[in-house]
């Protein structure tokens, strides 16, 4: 009983530290320098970071990793795009991208989680292809949050959201590259927590 106890408690600890690992990831990815292309949110990595998270540590542990990140800012950090904080951040005009992106890193969580069970260790092109709904409904949440918070009706919206298209597929094409790689040397990841 004891040794169970202490098993279980080695994993959790485990667990929290990969969250928060993955938390201050999705902070330094937020915070580098910005390219701003909206009067509403520069183009930044925060993306790559979230879509990371999920990628690597499955849905649950990936959500936590950016409520976490979440919490941090929400607290008084600056670890939103262009180093800002509060509670503003969440209820301004690009909160509907931080709302879902939590919804996002459990998508590609769950993709990463389910190839991960059929076929042993995830691969690049499979992940890119699940995290493709991640994207969208991290950008989906995102036109929500211009249009009810930046009084832009639903084509402009959805027009300032394109210009971070492009950059998103990078971000995910290399989340899929480095989560298939961390996946190959750490096929257990997956299997634990997630």
């Amino acid at each position: 009983m004891t040794t169970h106890l202490a098993t279980r408690d080695r994993a959790a600890s485990v667990d929290l530290a990969l969250v928060a690992a993955l938390a201050a990831l999705i902070a330094v990815c937020s915070i580098l320098p910005a390219i701003n292309v909206s009067a509403f949110a520069p183009i930044t990595l925060q993306t790559f970071g979230v879509l990371l998270a999920g990628a690597v540590l499955g849905a649950r542990r990936g959500a936590m990793a950016v409520v976490l990140w979440i919490g941090v800012g929400v607290a008084g950090l600056p670890v939103f795009a262009n180093g800002k904080a509060g509670l503003a951040v969440i209820s301004g005009p690009t909160g509907g991208y931080i709302i879902g992106m939590v919804v996002g890193a459990a998508v590609i969580g769950t993709v990463a989680t389910a190839l991960a069970r059929r076929s042993g260790t995830p691969g690049a092109a499979a992940l890119f292809a699940g995290g493709l709904l991640a994207v969208a409904l991290i950008h989906g949440a995102g036109i929500v949050g211009l249009h009810l918070r930046a009084d832009l009706d639903w084509t402009a919206a959805a027009t300032v959201d394109a210009a971070f298209w492009i950059g998103d597929l990078i971000k995910l094409a290399a989340t899929a590259a480095v989560a298939a790689a961390v996946h190959r040397a750490f096929p257990w990841l997956l299997r634990r927590g997630s």
